[in-house]
């Protein structure tokens, strides 16, 4: 079956450790289902694996892409839940999650294989498209929205760093559910997009806040970690999925979080239920995610350099 995948680490120029062409078809195994795709998006785990991050080289070669949407054997459209491991279901109690692409071929190919547990049925309301975007970055944003920040209806959130994946997704799914959201991004162009989407304003990250928030969303890390922290109410939550900038901001502002009784939150993508949770709110709003571009799987390297372009806003979808 035709796939884009890693045949070679390369730390410095990652993309030239990429290929595209034949892999072996999903074998059959008991309790897993192979999912015919329709669509994959891209993610920055998939740049990272490139580079060797989470992928060894005697995994290799390993066919890239942990988001997916398509077509079980018996026609039911579904869609990927990309963490393998987290209940046992399929792999066994004792085994550690891991996402597609660390330790199972991932989605950038014709088929993938799954534990049948892990399919998740896929709402008429959204196109395989549109579902392929949620299991990797709109369901990080979910969880780190509904589950983790303790934000209601009413509330306010401030999500740094507009224009990536998981940032968007919070911004739409916050305004979706009546909650006040400001964004922030050096790019003004993002800035306007970020408020067409539901913020009721987006400031340069420098820029003072008309108001302390009771939630940041934060994905960038280093750069926008004292703003993050310097955001928020007493007794407010920064919650953390990821370091794009760096994992080691210069002041971790310990003063202000044990005084103001801050807590900060870590948050890694999401549980099957909550998939499920996000695909129905979608549906159910008329809330769909920002895509960037869409892309034939052939020209996966394009999506992927598209990941380190300035001006990307939302997600990189390749269709099968």
């Amino acid at each position: 079956m035709f796939s884009a995948y890693a045949a070679r680490i390369d730390r410095e120029n990652p993309l030239d450790g990429l290929e595209l062409g034949e892999r072996p078809a999903p074998a059959a195994r008991e309790n897993w289902t192979t999912v015919t795709l329709r669509a994959a998006s891209v993610n920055r785990h998939d740049l990272w694996s490139l580079r060797g991050v989470g992928l060894a080289e005697e995994q290799l070669p390993m066919i890239l892409g942990c988001d997916g949407a398509g077509v079980d054997p018996d026609g039911n459209e579904v869609v990927v839940h990309a963490v393998i491991g987290a209940t046992g279901h399929g792999v066994g109690p004792r085994e550690r999650r891991s996402l597609l692409t660390e330790k199972y071929q991932g989605t950038f190919a014709e088929q993938v294989a799954v534990p049948t547990w892990n399919l998740v049925p896929k709402p008429r309301e959204l196109s395989f498209e549109e579902a392929a975007c949620m299991p990797t970055a709109w369901l990080t944003a979910y969880r780190m929205l509904f589950t983790n920040s303790g934000v209601r209806p009413g509330g306010s959130v401030l999500v740094q760093g507009a224009g990536g994946g998981v940032a968007t997704a919070a911004i739409a799914l916050a305004h979706a559910a009546g909650i006040r959201v400001y964004a922030t991004s050096r790019d003004e162009a993002k800035r306007k997009r970020a408020v067409e989407l539901g913020a009721v304003a987006a400031l340069a990250p420098d820029e003072r806040l008309p108001e302390r928030v009771d939630a940041v969303i934060e994905t960038v890390g280093a750069a926008t970690w004292t703003s993050s922290v310097r955001a928020l109410k007493p007794g407010g939550t920064l919650v953390v999925s990821g370091a794009t900038t760096g994992a080691n901001p210069p002041a971790t502002e310990l003063n202000r979080i044990f005084f103001l009784e801050l807590k900060v939150v870590g948050s890694t993508m999401g549980t099957k239920e909550e998939l499920a949770d996000l695909l129905a709110f979608c549906a159910a709003t008329g809330v769909r995610p920002v895509i960037d571009s869409v892309l034939p799987l052939d020209r996966a390297a394009d999506g992927l350099r598209r990941l380190e372009e300035p001006d990307l806003f939302g997600k990189v979808v390749l269709t099968v």
